[in-house]
């Protein structure tokens, strides 16, 4: 029998550094914009990307900096992982907390980072830019992503 990987087998708290990275699958759905309804606390999405987010390649043009240069930046952590409503159901993260398997697009079942956009998971080509977007104009980017529920 194969060794289980290792997001089977350790908790958040035995995961090495590279471990709790690799959990991303590259979809770019936490950098997005969403708005809350303050009376029912439905989350709703938005296509509006962070102002580090490159829109092509779903990564953080300047990672290693984020929380310094964008001040809501969220740092995912076993305990905010756990927290948070909002992370996506395909999210790496929230499925290993959850205790369920990746999907097979995620990198470290597909062996590729490309599978979560062949597989139209990520936003790739779809998210814009939300750094020039008045938040009074959010509601005109409202969107429904693949496998997405509102969250509660």
């Amino acid at each position: 029998m194969p060794d289980e990987p290792f997001w089977k087998t350790k908790s958040f708290e035995e995961l090495s550094p590279d471990e709790w990275e690799s959990l991303c699958d590259g979809c770019g759905r936490c950098c997005l914009n969403k708005l809350e309804d303050w009376d029912t606390g439905e989350i709703y999405w938005t296509n509006l990307a962070c102002e580090l987010f490159n829109c092509e390649t779903c990564r953080c043009k300047d990672y290693k900096n984020r929380f310094k240069k964008v001040s809501d930046c969220i740092e995912l952590t076993p305990q905010t992982v756990r927290d948070l409503g909002w992370l996506p159901p395909t999210c790496g993260y929230r499925l290993a907390g959850e205790g369920k398997d990746l999907h097979w697009w995620h990198p470290l079942v597909s062996g590729s980072t490309e599978t979560v956009h062949e597989a139209g998971i990520s936003v790739k080509g779809r998210a814009i830019p939300g750094d020039n977007v008045d938040p009074d104009d959010y509601e005109k980017h409202l969107v429904d992503w693949p496998m997405e529920d509102v969250v509660k």
